[in-house]
Formats: C-alpha cells, sequence, structure tokens
C-alpha cells in the first residue's frame, strides 16, 4: 500500500444515534440541558470553593475544585461538537479534528483518573492520620499532585494519540460512535492493529482498571482501620460521595477500554454516562452530602443578593 492510499480518508461521520429529524429534536433539548447543567454545577463549585476562605484553604475542597474543573473540560471536548450534529444532517469531523478530540479526551479522562486516586489518599489522611493532615497535604503538595495528574493524562494521552496517527486510513470512514474515541476510530484502519489493540488497551485499561482497584482497597482500608461504630458511620459519610462518583466514572471507562476493541449495541449509551452524565452529577452528589459547600452556597448567593 502507497503513501497516497493511506492518505485518502480526510474526514470521518459520526454514527449519532438516530437520523430521524424528530427524534434529533428531542436529543437536542435533553443533551443541551445536561451540559447547561453541567455548566452550572461545576463552576457553582469553583466559584463557592475559590469565594470561601475555609473551603478555599482546606486540601479536600482544593482538590474538589480542580474536579470540577476537569469535569467542565471532559464535557466539552464532545458535547459541543454532539449538540451541533443533532442540527446536521451528516456529521462529519476532519481526521485533524477527531484526532484532536481523542487527545483532549483522554488528556482530561486520565487526568480525572489521577485526580480521584489523590482525593482518596487525601481523604485516607484525613481519616486515618487526622493529627498530621495539614501538616502532610499541604497545599504545596496538593498543587504538585494536580500537577501529576495533569502530566500523567498528559503522557497517556500523547501514548494514546501517537499510536493512533502513525495507522493508515483509506477504507471505511464511519466512526460508530458520536464522537471520536480510540476503539472505533482505530477499526477503520487498513492495517492489521491486533498488536496495536493489546497496546491500546494494556494502556487505557491498565490504568482505568488499576486506578479503580487503588481506590477501592484505600477506602476499605479507611474502613477496617476505624473500629469505633460511631467512627466508621462517619468515615462512611464522608467517603459515600467519592465512591459514588467512582463507580460512575471507572465502571463505563473499564467497561469500554479494558477489553478487546469490539462493538457491542449499548457501547453508545455507556460512553453517554461517562461522558456526558457523570460531569453533571458530580456536582450533585458532592453538595447534596456536604453541609459545609452547601453552607458556602447559601452564603455566597446572600453576598450575590445583597451586592
Amino acid at each position: 500500500m502507497d503513501k497516497n492510499q493511506t492518505e485518502v480518508v480526510r474526514e470521518f461521520f459520526l454514527s449519532g444515534f438516530s437520523q430521524t429529524s424528530s427524534i434529533e429534536a428531542g436529543l437536542f433539548v435533553l443533551f443541551l440541558l445536561f451540559y447547561v447543567s453541567t455548566w452550572v454545577g461545576n463552576v457553582l463549585i469553583m466559584v463557592t470553593v475559590a469565594s470561601d476562605k475555609y473551603l478555599n484553604s482546606s486540601p479536600m475542597y482544593f482538590l474538589l475544585g480542580n474536579l470540577s474543573f476537569l469535569d467542565l473540560c471532559y464535557s466539552t471536548v464532545t458535547t459541543p461538537k454532539l449538540l451541533a450534529d443533532f442540527l446536521n444532517h451528516e456529521k462529519l469531523i476532519s481526521y485533524d479534528q477527531c484526532i484532536v478530540q481523542l487527545f483532549f479526551l483522554h488528556l482530561v479522562g486520565a487526568a480525572e483518573m489521577f485526580l480521584l486516586t489523590v482525593m482518596a489518599y487525601d481523604r485516607y489522611v484525613a481519616i486515618c492520620r487526622p493529627l498530621h493532615y495539614t501538616t502532610v497535604m499541604s497545599r504545596g503538595l496538593c498543587c504538585v499532585l494536580v500537577a501529576a495528574s495533569w502530566m500523567g493524562g498528559f503522557v497517556h494521552s500523547t501514548v494514546q494519540t501517537i499510536l493512533t496517527i502513525r495507522l493508515p486510513f483509506c477504507g471505511p470512514n464511519q466512526v460508530d460512535n458520536f464522537f471520536c474515541d480510540v476503539p472505533p476510530v482505530i477499526k477503520l484502519a487498513c492495517a492489521d492493529t491486533f498488536v496495536i489493540e493489546l497496546l491500546m488497551v494494556s494502556n487505557s485499561g491498565l490504568i482505568s482498571t488499576s486506578s479503580f482497584v487503588v481506590l477501592i482497597s484505600s477506602y476499605t482500608t479507611i474502613l477496617v482501620k476505624i473500629h469505633s461504630k460511631e467512627g466508621r458511620r462517619k468515615a462512611l459519610s464522608t467517603c459515600a460521595s467519592h465512591l459514588m462518583v467512582v463507580t460512575l466514572f471507572f465502571g463505563p471507562c473499564i467497561f469500554i477500554y479494558a477489553r478487546p476493541f469490539s462493538t457491542f449495541s449499548m457501547d453508545k449509551m455507556v460512553s453517554v454516562l461517562y461522558n456526558v452524565i457523570t460531569p453533571m452529577l458530580n456536582p450533585l452528589i458532592y453538595t447534596l452530602r456536604n453541609k459545609e459547600v452547601k453552607s458556602a452556597m447559601q452564603k455566597l448567593w446572600v453576598k450575590i443578593i445583597t451586592f
């Protein structure tokens, strides 16, 4: 196969959800509400944490503010394009745009995985070593851990992107999803992708699965080390929101990335869960179970009203 053949495909068609205009109009309204809710919820958390002295000085809420920023970025990588495609009959994306979307999807997604692991470590120190908490989880260390999460995401995403762009695309150009991701894109390559698939599964699958195991292990360790029923109840209440976020985010990721790249009918629905729904639900999960955040939001609202 010569070079010209490998460069034939310069754009892809995204399969989307439906070709019926009435259905797509309804989906447009629904996903627009999801996206607006994601923006409102996550921006509200970031502003609340930044404006409240106590929350801003607390490592847990500093990390929560960064998680909200990542959720906002993660949803923005795919949702605006999805909304635009609901209004277009032909759901086209250029090859370059596809690669850029793929890169940022894995950059932000992996960074969020690492940050959730950092948040679990923060809870471990706070509950199991409370007297050393402020010393161990200093602002400097928190900034380093957040930066390390982004760097880990960058390395992961760079590897995924390099493996993808080295493949030739000269035949089918129908991506079986509503955004560009590694599994559906490399299926279109005009080459044997078995080794590439193994490398990518070991990369994405290993990160998501190992991070999930570490997170569950850390929360289990927290509960085991606390012997009193009252202390365990408080610890479980504190960690419950984290466990909900971990399950909603890592479950779908493991389903998609920790298996050989084969297509299932439910893949799109699973993709919606971790690309659209989870970034929207995270602010609700953290605020509804957190009295300090709700109190800070009420104070912020009073300041806005009386300004």
